[in-house]
């Protein structure tokens, strides 16, 4: 399973954990995805995504079809 959000793309970054004597050893920074349903009324039809908190903000803020919508017109998803 791919730890990737479906609307905004956020993937793992990568880095360092710095110990206190300044040695690097490698980590991963994983993005706060949770698995969704949403319903859009406009299609009447249930979708489910994994998508990052930051995108379930925006979603609550503007609306999920809103939301899709300017992400298609943008060409970064296809619409149904």
């Amino acid at each position: 399973m791919a730890k990737v959000c479906e609307l905004t793309g956020k993937r793992p970054m990568f880095g360092h954990y710095v110990s206190h004597s300044n040695r690097k050893t490698k980590r991963k920074f994983l993005p706060n995805l949770k698995r969704k349903k949403f319903y859009i009324p406009e299609l009447d039809e249930t979708i489910e995504l994994k998508v990052s908190t930051s995108a379930l903000r925006t979603i609550n803020k503007k609306g999920i079809y809103t939301y899709l919508k300017e992400l298609h017109k943008k060409g970064e998803i296809k619409l149904f």
